[in-house]
C-alpha cells in the first residue's frame, strides 16, 4: 500500500512538473512577442520623432530663406543677399556658408544684370562685390563654389584691358556696378562687400 501511494504521489508530482514546464514554455513566446511588439513600437516612435525633426528643420530653412528673400532679392529660383561689410574673399565665403548659402554666381546674362541692379541699389552705383568664382586650384580654370567650371562669363573687355588679367596674384572675381555688371579678377586678400546666394528649396 505504501508503495502504491508513493507511486501515485510520484506520478502526480511528474504531472505537475510537466504541466509547469509546458505552461512556462508557452509563456516565453508570449513574452518574446510582447518584447518584439515593444521594440517595433519604439522603432515606430523613433521614426516619427526623426520625421518631425526633419520637417521642423525644413520649416526653419524655409523661414530663413523667406527672411533672406525679404531682405535681399529673388532671381530665377534663388535668393541673393548683399553683405555690405568689407571682408577678404575667404572670410566672405565662410560667412555665407555659416548662413546656409554660398557666394553668388550668376549663370545667365539676365541674372547678372539683376544682380548688378541689386548691388547698385544696396551698396551704391560704384559698388563691387565678391562672387563665388575663383581659379585658385588651377590658374585660368574658373570654377564656382561647388568646384564646377562656370559656363556663363561676363569679363570686362573695355579700355584695352581684357579680364581676367591678374595672373596668379588675382584669383577671385568681383562683379562691378560701375562697369555695368562686368567681372574683374582681384586679389583674394582685398576687402570688399559680398553677395550670398541661397537656393530655394
Amino acid at each position: 500500500m505504501e508503495f502504491r501511494g508513493a507511486c501515485v504521489l510520484l506520478g502526480v508530482l511528474l504531472l505537475v512538473s510537466c504541466s509547469l514546464q509546458q505552461s512556462s514554455t508557452r509563456r516565453k513566446p508570449v513574452k518574446k512577442a510582447t518584447e518584439a511588439t515593444k521594440d517595433t513600437a519604439i522603432e515606430d516612435l523613433q521614426k516619427q520623432i526623426n520625421d518631425i525633426v526633419q520637417e521642423l528643420n525644413l520649416l526653419k530653412e524655409q523661414q530663413a530663406l523667406q527672411t533672406v528673400c525679404l531682405k535681399g532679392v529673388k532671381i530665377h529660383g534663388k535668393c541673393f543677399l548683399v553683405d555690405p561689410v568689407r571682408k577678404r574673399y575667404h572670410t566672405a565665403s565662410e560667412d555665407c556658408n555659416s548662413l546656409g548659402g554660398v557666394l553668388g554666381s550668376p549663370t545667365t546674362s539676365a541674372e547678372n544684370d539683376q544682380l548688378r541692379d541689386y548691388i547698385r541699389q544696396t551698396i551704391g552705383p560704384d559698388g563691387e562685390v565678391w562672387m563665388g568664382i575663383n581659379d585658385m586650384m588651377t590658374e585660368g580654370s574658373w570654377v564656382d563654389q561647388t568646384n564646377s567650371v562656370i559656363t556663363y562669363k561676363n569679363w570686362d573687355k573695355s579700355n584695352g584691358k581684357t579680364q581676367p588679367d591678374g595672373g596668379m596674384s588675382q584669383n577671385c572675381v568681383v562683379l562691378s556696378g560701375a562697369s555695368n555688371g562686368k567681372w574683374f579678377d582681384e586679389n583674394c586678400r582685398d576687402e570688399k562687400p559680398s553677395i550670398c546666394q541661397f537656393n530655394i528649396v
